[in-house]
């Protein structure tokens, strides 16, 4: 089951994917926002919610992408109160980097990057067998709502950014009912989105690197999640496949369980805030610029994970100066 939020002469509406061409909405105001607050406070699973307000009205799916309507799958009616963050070194990769990556982990630990420490931390302690919190991941903070972009929209990159770089990647979606607790809505495909130059340049400035734009969507996938996930990474130059690679994801090809990754999240108090959307994005182990390529202005990020529907797709566009300028607050000495 897979959702889609987008504009209905400004309203904002919910429906369910039928197929690639249709989707019917669903009976609710809000969005899925409102849908997860109703199934949250009536005690019952958002399927059943789903099922009890789906309407018979059918919309042509490839419409609203026409139309440019389509909108992230979850979103907050406050920006501010909605959390966008992530965890790295989580994803195992290909055979030959994960042989590579152990052979390394052999080294004497004083040998060892911090990068390496922290990834070898997550191959032995990330999944624990007893549902006890598990070794400590990576973590980062990318913004509030304010820095995501739609699908099909442009991703906005600075321009004092040293690179542009895509990140497919899953994301965890969640509203945080009323007591507290957080509660997963679902998930989605994303482009997490990052300055790669800026992070390889020195790693304490990883925390600059991901202060970006990022994107997910279209679908929010609900229910359990496929322990393997194959899907393609894509950037299309001049209607010209530039650079294209499948990754993997799913909790077989990541060195963390994410129910580990959602404990060290969410064990801080002021992340469970009543109310509040999380985006928490779970890594990848593909980049094109691991394999040398070099973005540019007017690209297109495609991401495609075959359980999640069509694919995300945004063109890159590079800002201005005097566009960051009009962004810029400017701070005047009294």
């Amino acid at each position: 089951m897979r959702l889609i939020q987008y504009l209905d002469q400004q309203l904002l509406r919910v429906a369910l994917v039928e197929s690639d061409t249709t989707v019917r909405p669903i009976t609710i105001e809000g969005g899925t926002y409102g849908l997860a607050q109703a199934a949250i406070t009536a005690g019952e699973s958002l399927k059943n919610t789903i099922t009890s307000r789906l309407g018979e009205e059918k919309v042509d799916y490839q419409q609203l992408i026409d139309e440019r309507r389509l909108l992230p799958p979850l979103t907050h009616p406050d920006p501010a109160h909605c959390l966008v963050t992530g965890t790295g070194l989580t994803h195992l990769g290909s055979a030959d980097t994960r042989s590579a990556m152990h052979a390394k982990a052999q080294a004497a630990k004083e040998d060892m990057t911090d990068s390496m420490r922290m990834f070898t931390l997550g191959v032995e302690g990330g999944k624990p067998a007893d549902n006890t919190p598990g070794a400590q991941p990576e973590w980062f903070y990318k913004g509030d709502g304010d820095c995501i972009v739609a699908p099909e929209a442009e991703m906005p990159s600075p321009e004092f950014a040293q690179d542009a770089g895509e990140e497919p990647e899953l994301a965890g979606l969640y509203v945080i009912g009323a007591d507290g607790a957080p509660w997963r809505v679902g998930y989605a495909v994303g482009n997490e989105f990052s300055d790669h130059v800026t992070e390889r340049f020195n790693y304490l400035w990883l925390a600059h690197s991901k202060l970006r734009a990022c994107s997910f969507g279209p679908e929010l996938l609900i229910g359990e999640l496929p322990s393997h996930l194959e899907g393609t990474s894509r950037i299309v130059r001049d209607n010209q496949t530039l650079w294209e690679k499948p990754f993997l994801t799913g909790e077989a090809n990541m060195a963390h369980s994410i129910a580990n990754l959602e404990y060290h999240h969410f064990k801080y108090p002021g992340f469970r805030r009543p109310g509040d959307v999380h985006v928490h994005f779970f890594g990848t182990a593909t980049l094109s610029f691991a394999d040398g390529i070099q973005t540019r202005d007017g690209d297109r990020f495609e991401i495609a994970l075959g359980d999640f529907g069509r694919a995300l797709r945004n063109t890159l566009r590079v800002q201005q100066a005097h566009e960051r300028l009009l962004q810029a607050s400017i701070v005047n000495a009294l």
